[in-house]
Formats: C-alpha cells, structure tokens, sequence
C-alpha cells in the first residue's frame, strides 16, 4: 500500500494545511510533501518496505530498532485476549500515540531549527514519498515551486529567498505533517482485512491491541483492484485539484473550453 499511503498523505496535507494558515504554494507544497513521505513511517517496522531501504543501512538500522521496541512494548503492554505474536509489525509505530509523539519531536526541531530543519524535515519525506511514487514527484514539486515564483515574485527576491520564506512560515507546523502523514497510514491500513491497532494503549474488548477496522463486507485486499482501479486514481485526482489555485485554472480551461464549443456549435448552424 505504499503508493496509496503516500498520495492519501498528500491529500491529507493539502486538506490540513489552510487550517494552520498556510495558504501559499511556497508554503503548502512543503508541507503536503512532508505529510506524504511520513505517512510511510510507520511501515519502518517491516525490514522490506520501502522506508526501510530507501536510506540503505541508515534507514535499515533504524527499522531494526523500531520492531525491537515496538516487540518489546507489544509482550509488556498486550492485554489477555490479544493474539500470540511478536508485536514487530503494525504495533507501536502504527499507533495514534507514535504520531503525537514523533509530531511534537519534528515540531520542536521546527520551532528551533527554523526554516533549515523544516527543510531538512521536509527533504526526508520527499526522499520517502519519490521511492514510492517515482520521480514525477520532484517534478512536481519543482513545478509547483516555479509556478509560486512566477505568481508572486516580488522586486530583489531571489529564489532562495523565497524558499526560505515558505519554509520559515511553516515553522513547528511541520510537526503537525509529520503527525497527520504517520496517522493518515494508521486510517488507511484500517481500511484493510488485516485493520490497525492505532488506539493503543485503549483497551477494547480485552485487547491493549484491538485492531481497527471496517465492516467485513468493506474491507478490501492490499494490493487490490480497489486500492489500485479505484482509490489510488481518486487520491491522484485530488492531489491535484487541492493545490492551491488548481481548482479556479480547472474551471477557467472548462469554460474556456465551453465557449470554444458553444461557438463552434453556433456556426456550424
């Protein structure tokens, strides 16, 4: 579910980015890039997922030390009626309580770091979400970044100077992208057969670990025609007409393209 974890962050950080006042495409790009490439974060409990390897043995190390605690914390905290297991994979890092607590880590960064650490922050998920999804991701983003450049360019501003703007209004933001990619995964593996156990440590029903999940007949496979034929093109769909300023250009091309027919129609009347 790599794919769709990251273009649901995506989405996901288009959405939250207004409500914390960032409104420009310096300053929702970043953002929505970071919710993206840590809403793979989670699957950093599994040795062959992507945000595993995609750092080679920096990345693997820190893959072995999540599922040696998350198997920790799973053997001292499981509850009586929780399955035997190792507690290694979708357990404490595919919890709500993991994306608070790694969210308040980057907001501080943010807030203390200033505009390079949320760059830094923000580069990481990048580096995530484009092993994924493929390089048309940079492409995007150098898109975007030249479309804010020619919309609001400003006399002796150069372009590091206006990257660093952007940046710098994200700020300790930047952990609230982090938290919303890390539990936008919780959501989506929620959505699966397998479900997600992400209000740990909230006993249900004698589980410390209850996993999530929907209704049987809504569940669908990892993989999937209906991850691949139906939510993945819906969340590309969205993904672009969230950017900022993509709906009202959509809707000049619709009636540009309107007219255009209604006049070639006129004529050949």
């Amino acid at each position: 579910m790599g794919r769709s974890h990251a273009l649901s962050g995506w989405v996901a950080g288009l959405v939250v980015a207004p409500f914390v006042g960032l409104n420009t495409v310096a300053e929702v790009v970043p953002f929505a890039v970071a919710t993206a490439g840590y809403a793979l974060v989670p699957d950093l409990d599994h040795p062959g997922a992507s945000a595993s390897r995609v750092l080679g043995p920096i990345t693997g190390f820190v893959s072995g030390a999540v599922r040696a605690f998350s198997g920790l914390l799973y053997a001292i905290t499981k509850g009586p009626r929780d399955e035997d297991s190792t507690g290694r994979h979708r357990h404490a890092s595919h919890t709500l309580a993991a994306a608070i607590a790694l969210g308040f880590l980057t907001s501080s960064v943010g807030a203390t770091g200033g505009w390079r650490a949320v760059l830094a922050v923000a580069l990481f998920g990048l580096i995530l979400a484009a092993d994924v999804l493929g390089d048309w991701v940079l492409m995007v983003v150098v898109g975007t970044g030249a479309w804010t450049l020619a919309g609001s360019w400003l006399p002796g501003t150069t372009v590091t100077q206006a990257l660093q703007g952007g940046l710098a209004e994200i700020g300790s933001w930047i952990g609230v992208a982090v938290a919303v990619g890390m539990f936008v995964h919780c959501l989506g593996d929620s959505l699966t057969r397998s479900g997600c156990p992400w209000l740990w440590p909230l006993p249900i029903r004698g589980e410390t670990w209850y996993e999530i999940r929907l209704p049987r007949a809504l569940r669908f496979r990892t993989g999937g025609w209906v991850e691949n034929g139906m939510i993945a093109p819906a969340l590309v769909v969205a993904g672009v007409l969230l950017l900022p300023g993509a709906w009202p250009l959509v809707q000049q091309v619709f009636d540009a393209i309107l007219s255009t027919t209604s006049v070639w129609i006129a004529g050949g009347q």
